[in-house]
């Protein structure tokens, strides 16, 4: 019983490594033609809540790339020596907690710094294509006082909380700070165009606005 739940457990592993990594290539070939950030003062706009780190440029040049590329090869050849092991020895059976945990630090550990793109037909979100028939909508609210975010980061303060929610159930919502309201009206002209429609809360009351429609 063991045995199959290990070989589960790694298979499942290897293939979200090699469907992560296709992921990121993808993204990479179709920031190529990214229509947002494309200047400086873009990428330096847009901020992920966490460790409030800017989005990350997406080439198969830079640092992080290599580090995903030769951390998932690496990663795959350890997860197909342990399945070995698991078939046909007995070894990890009494580590089981230990060797879990080790299994998802791996996992975690081989990924590319957080980034956002408007490209056409869609956007990159994490290193993922996400087709513009796959997006709900979108949302923006204005970090002000007794907002959630308020105080988290101070380039945070007064900024824009940009979210997006899908059609399918599976994909959890994501949220993202653009810091300036010019970057901010670029994003939201963009999606407009894409047909997504939006709900936009700079004061209050919420206001729904966007296109017509719900998605492309």
């Amino acid at each position: 019983m063991n045995t199959i739940i290990f070989s589960a457990i790694l298979i499942i592993g290897i293939y979200y490594l090699i469907r992560n990594f296709v992921n990121l290539k993808k993204a990479i070939d179709l920031s190529e033609n990214a229509l947002f950030p494309v200047t400086e003062e873009h990428f330096s706009s847009v901020l992920f809540a966490g460790e409030w780190k800017n989005t990350a440029r997406l080439s198969k040049r830079t640092r992080s790339y290599q580090i995903v590329k030769w951390g998932t090869g690496a990663a795959l050849i350890v997860l197909a020596a342990l399945l070995v092991i698991v078939f046909f020895t007995d070894w990890l059976s009494p580590s089981f907690f230990s060797f879990a945990y080790l299994f998802f630090l791996m996992l975690n550990a081989v990924k590319h710094p957080a980034n956002f793109y408007i490209v056409p037909n869609g956007i990159i979100l994490d290193s993922k294509f996400i087709a513009t028939s796959d997006i709900k909508e979108y949302s923006v609210e204005r970090i002000v006082r007794w907002h959630a975010l308020y105080g988290l980061d101070s380039r945070a303060n007064y900024g824009y909380k940009l979210s997006f929610q899908y059609n399918k159930k599976l994909m959890t919502s994501n949220f993202m700070v653009v810091t300036e309201k010019k970057e901010l009206e670029t994003v939201i002209e963009l999606l407009d165009a894409q047909g997504i429609r939006s709900t936009i809360q700079l004061n209050e009351p919420a206001s729904t606005v966007g296109s017509q429609g719900s998605n492309g």
